[in-house]
């Protein structure tokens, strides 16, 4: 288990990193789109491989930076639920989600994505508006994307193992405790709105 929660640590810090660095691509995309807004406006000129530009860089922060949602426990789910449950039915969700459903699906997409971003480079795709991009660079945003989402799945894996096991702390406990510290403040502050507001 030992030496299995190192290779966790490491996709976590990897992941942890390149997040990091790709989440600076909004900024970006934002400029990007900013500047062909301004040339359009005051010009009357465009370009679409600027327009294409802006999905690819909106695709790459989405998909890459996937795995580092995950690591943070940010991603989307039933929060009035879960943080109802105690720790060890956590942990047993969040197992049997990564198991069952995630590792299947970034498997099948990896799947898919690979033929899928090979006949187009085969092809050398173009774009279908002119002066676009070329569309193999972008087509192969996915396939890297579900291999990057995969590898933080199975750190995932490990550490919830690693959990249930008692062999370290729950890592998502001080999360969800601030969570529930956020909510109780909350509903502290709506009762003071309320309590204001009598009469």
């Amino acid at each position: 288990m030992h030496a299995l929660l190192r290779v966790s640590g490491a996709i976590d810090a990897f992941s942890e990193r390149f997040g990091k660095l790709l989440s600076w691509l909004v900024v970006a995309a934002v400029a990007v789109s900013s500047i062909n807004a301004v040339v359009r406006k005051l010009f009357d000129m465009s370009s679409n491989s600027f327009l294409e530009l802006q999905w690819v860089l909106f695709s790459i922060v989405f998909l890459f930076c996937s795995p580092w949602t995950l690591l943070r426990n940010e991603h989307i789910r039933i929060d009035v639920i879960n943080h109802s449950l105690p720790l060890r039915v956590r942990s047993w969700i969040d197992m049997i989600g990564h198991v069952f459903f995630l590792v299947p699906f970034t498997l099948i997409l990896l799947w898919t994505s690979v033929p899928f971003f090979l006949t187009s480079w085969r092809l050398n795709e173009q774009s279908f508006s002119a002066g676009g991009l070329p569309q193999w660079p972008a087509k192969s945003l996915i396939m890297i994307g579900m291999a990057l989402l995969l590898l933080q799945a199975i750190s995932e894996i490990i550490k919830r193992a690693a959990v249930m096991a008692g062999t370290i702390p729950d890592p998502n406990a001080a999360v969800l405790s601030a969570h529930e510290v956020a909510e109780a403040e909350a509903a502290r502050l709506a009762a003071d709105i309320a309590a204001e507001r009598k009469p």
